[in-house]
């Protein structure tokens, strides 16, 4: 059996799958989106350039987007369940399936990150004190990349989960480190540093068991991965077949708990519980924070508003992508739903949390009231605007759907 050829052809059907949606993606208006933004973030990068602010924590900035960059690490195996019977005789042989899965992943990643770097090098230069080298700055983190993914790949080996879910996070601590140590420590004193801490770290990666192949725990990570994929093309067209990733998430465990118990609040009770422990809520989560970031930085000028108003428009998205989360669910077609109330409950749900991430954005403006009340009026005003545009979108989409139906 080739194994690289049938890693090359399951790769081929997954890309053959995904082909027939690009069409749709491109007629939903993502490229002119896309190209928009990127112009809007040309002109303002270029500005800032010209005109850098003093006292801007260039290193921290450099330390919260490149660091992430560099440990985050990931493989697309396309293993299936029925490998664990049928590929399982040629588990002493599964390293020549698994070597271009480790090197392709790396490979896009490691672009990535050179694209991330690249981008700050030029804000970087210009306002740190003592800027290190370009090309052993890059080398240094392609490094802490290599051994990210190499630790990636023995945590999901490891026999104990618990084990490897410590050994994650030490894996995000060792990369931080690293590359905080590149950044404020002077070159000599700092490569020592990395050195003797990669070291340590690759010798404590030889302690816990772990398993030849981990067949189960790749086989999940594939799918999760698979999943999100999909989730990806269901904001712009209905994706059959998709399967939700589930999250325990302890904190959220009371969330919803308090929705009557009466049928025409029975899909609220259920949206709720799902989107607190699924995909979008990470999501979501992530995209506020770095929201927030952004407004208070940009909080006195017109392209805060601008900026504003284009993450509240991508949670608008995201928040959207909850009408198909149990579109194909067997149980809602037993369980009798008052007509109408799934749409009405998704719509209301949809248009709350909008509303509530829209105020919630528009905080930072807030400390510019003095100077400029009509700006953060007027940002405000925006904001909920555009919540409201988003339920009547929603709702058109509802009602079409009900009409379908009939």
């Amino acid at each position: 059996m080739d194994l690289k050829e049938l890693r090359r052809q399951r790769r081929g059907r997954f890309m053959g799958s995904m082909l027939p949606y690009m069409g749709y993606i491109i007629q939903s208006g993502v490229a002119m989106m896309f190209l928009f933004v990127l112009i809007i973030f040309s002109a303002w990068y270029t500005s800032l350039l010209r005109d850098v602010p003093a006292g801007i924590p260039i290193r921290w900035i450099m330390l919260a987007l490149l660091g992430p960059a560099a440990v985050h690490s990931g493989f697309r195996t396309y293993l299936q369940s029925p490998d664990t019977v049928f590929l399982l005789p040629q588990g002493h042989r599964m390293r020549e399936y698994f070597a271009p899965a480790w090197v392709s992943g790396n490979v896009w990643k490691i672009l990535r990150l050179l694209f991330v770097l690249i981008t700050l090098w030029p804000l970087y230069i210009r306002t740190d004190a003592s800027p290190k080298q370009l090309l052993v700055t890059a080398l240094l983190l392609i490094g802490v990349k290599l051994l990210s993914s190499y630790g990636l790949w023995r945590e999901i080996a490891m026999l104990s989960r618990p084990a490897s879910m410590a050994y994650a996070l030490l894996r995000w601590a060792v990369g931080g480190l690293m590359v905080a140590a590149w950044l404020w420590q002077p070159s000599g004193r700092g490569l020592i540093f990395i050195i003797l801490l990669a070291a340590a770290y690759l010798a404590a990666l030889t302690i816990p068991g772990r398993h030849s192949v981990p067949w189960e725990r790749l086989i999940a990570v594939e799918r999760n991965q698979g999943g999100r994929a999909l989730m990806v093309l269901g904001w712009f067209v209905d994706v059959p077949g998709r399967e939700q990733r589930v999250y325990a998430r302890r904190y959220l465990a009371k969330w919803g708990s308090r929705i009557l118990w009466l049928p025409d609040t029975a899909y609220r009770y259920l949206l709720t519980k799902s989107f607190a422990r699924g995909d979008i809520f990470g999501i979501i989560m992530r995209v506020t924070v770095l929201g927030l970031l952004l407004s208070w930085w940009n909080h006195g000028s017109y392209l805060g508003i601008g900026i504003y108003l284009f993450f509240l428009f991508i949670l608008g998205v995201q928040l959207s992508a909850l009408r198909k989360l149990h579109s194909e669910s067997f149980w809602l077609t037993v369980y009798p739903l008052p007509e109408g109330s799934k749409g009405r409950n998704t719509t209301q749900f949809v248009f709350r949390a909008h509303l509530i991430l829209a105020v919630l954005i528009a905080l930072p403006f807030l400390a510019s009231v003095g100077e400029r009340p009509l700006l953060v009026v007027g940002t405000f005003v925006a904001g909920i605007l555009l919540a409201f545009l988003f339920k009547g979108y929603l709702s058109r989409k509802e009602a079409q759907l009900d009409d379908d139906d009939i």
